[in-house]
């Protein structure tokens, strides 16, 4: 059998090529890659229209067992960067919070638009708190992040799995499969329905994931084209949070088998605040940090922030975190 080629990248797209936006399915990300459409369209005269491909990911596909158990949560992105990769699209739309740590060689994420609300939020009958919530009851969902936090605040409580898009998730709860669920604030403010939600947690309940609510586009690293297009839509305050909270991840080596939060933001001062967490996944222990970063910010700054509190978050973690790197 002849060795197989290695991967190579294709070449930037033409000038008057129509961008092809590559993104998962669910009605969240169709919003999503519409709006990254829209504000190039926006920024753009003459343009040609992006067009939208759906692409099916791992994640997607497999919906009855925790990411961890099946890879990671770059069973989101791993189909997408292998369709921008060898040519089929030109731009991998991305919730950041789904992206790994590392990317391959030869991608780059080249846009980050305006972060939405960052927060979770609770769906439960009769509770606006996870204080609130019944003795015993069942939560629902599948990130260790949130298991951890609600088990650390309630460990009383059931942590049951519940994956799929937002419409299956609340479906599972009205149908009574679970007392109460969490969903990214942020998702239901892109698709309208906000105002459904029980209550919004605060970071002190709920810490976010790494880049929550932030919507990043990848391309190849080679593709000026799509670089140049994409950098009239790049948000600078969303760049230097999400650089933050991902610098702190890469210290911490996290993946879906780490329960890690953290949630940087630019204060009314103009420094840049970052708190952030690690866990045990059944909630037994958690390390909290939080710092500052004064003005003036830069993108290398805000990272150098977050790989200090990464590394004060491992230092300060003990041997019983140990298992959670193994």
């Amino acid at each position: 059998m002849a060795e197989a080629e290695p991967v190579k990248l294709r070449a930037m797209s033409g000038s008057n090529e129509a961008l092809r936006i590559g993104t998962r399915g669910s009605p969240l990300a169709l919003v999503q890659a519409r709006e990254v459409a829209e504000r190039l369209a926006a920024a753009h005269a003459g343009l040609p229209p992006c067009e939208i491909v759906v692409i099916r990911t791992t994640g997607d596909r497999v919906q009855d067992r925790k990411l961890g158990e099946i890879g990671g949560k770059g069973l989101f992105t791993k189909e997408i960067e292998e369709a921008l990769i060898d040519g089929r699209i030109d731009l991998a739309m991305h919730s950041m919070k789904d992206v790994p740590t590392f990317l391959p060689p030869g991608l780059t994420i080249a846009c980050l638009l305006p972060r939405a609300d960052p927060r979770d939020a609770l769906f439960a009958k009769g509770a606006t708190r996870l204080a609130g919530l019944p003795r015993g009851a069942s939560v629902g969902t599948a990130a260790l992040r949130r298991q951890a936090q609600i088990l650390a605040l309630r460990p009383d409580l059931r942590v049951v799995i519940l994956r799929g898009n937002v419409g299956t998730r609340l479906a599972k709860l009205d149908a009574g499969e679970v007392d109460a669920t969490l969903l990214a604030l942020s998702g239901l403010e892109r698709l309208g329905i906000a105002d459904k939600a029980s209550a919004i947690l605060s970071p002190e309940e709920m810490l976010p994931a790494v880049a929550q609510g932030a919507i990043g586009v990848e391309i190849r690293a080679d593709d000026h084209r799509a670089a140049t297009l994409l950098a009239a839509i790049d948000d600078a305050p969303t760049e230097l949070a999400v650089g933050a909270e991902r610098g702190c991840l890469a210290r911490l080596d996290g993946s879906c088998r780490t329960p890690i939060a953290a949630l940087a933001e630019i204060e009314p001062d103009g420094a840049l605040r970052l708190r952030s967490l690690i866990a045990l996944p059944d909630g037994s222990a958690l390390r909290r940090d939080e710092r500052r970063l004064p003005p003036p910010l830069t993108l290398a700054s805000a990272v150098d922030l977050g790989h200090a509190a990464g590394e004060a978050l491992r230092s300060a973690a003990g041997p019983e975190f140990a298992s959670i790197w193994s």
